[in-house]
């Protein structure tokens, strides 16, 4: 490998596992949708997650709404805005699957936004609401092995303003993981930068049924 291929990995690294940025300072974001079903077969059933009750038929969650640069993101900001109230995180569990999430999602993502909680909670609401789930997913009855692509398909196919430059689906462990929106500071879609738009390639990812 290249001394300057080592060193922009090294850039790349750092910048992306960085903490303590300025809050407010960031390029664009990206809107996270992670496959329910996959998380619980994997991670949630086991720990009792709330959004892996069956009677919740999650499909795509509002994973995040993260602050993002060209390049690398920033991650637990300074910033002079209180924490979200107890209620107020309790109130995202409808379209982030537990409180806990939201949370969590706050501390390490929204104090990067120069929000106020309330604020970034809302804006995280209206960028999830602004992307249609393709209704295919949401009805899944069946475990399905597809390609990843086809997810991504799907996404394009539900959301005509959406370009395919403007969407990765990530994987994990051979499931379907999420599908990646990159948006303007006004919830516009933009093109990722170049270190979020690598897409799965897997031709025979997992996605289980919704529960």
């Amino acid at each position: 490998m290249r001394i300057s291929a080592v060193l922009g990995w090294l850039f790349w690294a750092s910048a992306a596992l960085a903490g303590g940025e300025r809050a407010g300072t960031f390029d664009y974001y990206v809107l996270s949708l992670s496959w329910a079903p996959g998380w619980c077969a994997t991670e949630g059933a086991g720990r009792g997650a709330a959004q892996c009750d069956p009677a919740t038929d999650a499909s795509f969650v509002l994973h995040g709404l993260w602050p993002q640069d060209e390049r690398g993101y920033p991650s637990y900001c300074r910033t002079t805005a209180r924490d979200p109230a107890r209620s107020a995180s309790a109130a995202m569990a409808e379209v982030m699957g537990s409180d806990g999430a939201a949370w969590y999602q706050w501390k390490k993502h929204g104090r990067c936004s120069g929000l106020t909680a309330g604020d970034y909670f809302a804006l995280a609401r209206r960028a999830y609401a602004s992307i249609a789930i393709p209704e295919v997913f949401r009805h899944l009855d069946r475990d399905v092995t597809l390609p990843a692509a086809v997810v991504e398909e799907a996404f394009l196919e539900a959301n005509p303003g959406l370009a395919r430059d403007e969407i990765t689906v990530t994987c994990q462990a051979g499931r379907i993981q999420e599908a990646r929106i990159c948006l303007t500071k006004d919830l516009r879609p933009r093109r990722c930068g170049a270190d979020v738009i690598r897409d799965c390639t897997l031709r025979d990812a997992l996605m289980e049924r919704v529960r």
